[in-house]
């Protein structure tokens, strides 16, 4: 997860959880909402007149956050179901 300091995160809390309770819970709907969310703060963040290198540390973080998902929820949850289910190898 993003390593910032906890009193830092405060300032954050209520707007991300407004954030959070706005997301429509439909799985159809849900990634559309996301990435609207998250490409808009981008966008005010950086303004409009982003220049490359400000491009490069978006693309930075943005990978930084996938890889991270996948360290800390997605890769736990597969290690879960490889006991629950069978391994690949169990074919």
């Amino acid at each position: 997860m993003p390593y910032i300091k906890k009193e830092e995160r405060k300032v954050y809390q209520e707007a991300i959880n407004a954030l959070a309770e706005a997301v429509p819970r439909d799985r159809t709907a849900r990634p559309g909402h996301m990435n609207y969310i998250v490409s808009l703060l981008i966008e005010r963040v950086y303004g409009e007149q982003m220049r490359y290198c400000d491009h490069n540390e978006v693309l930075g973080f943005l990978e930084g956050v996938q890889l991270e998902f996948y360290r800390r929820k997605t890769a736990p949850y597969e290690d879960e179901k490889i006991i629950s289910e069978g391994d690949l190898n169990d074919l």
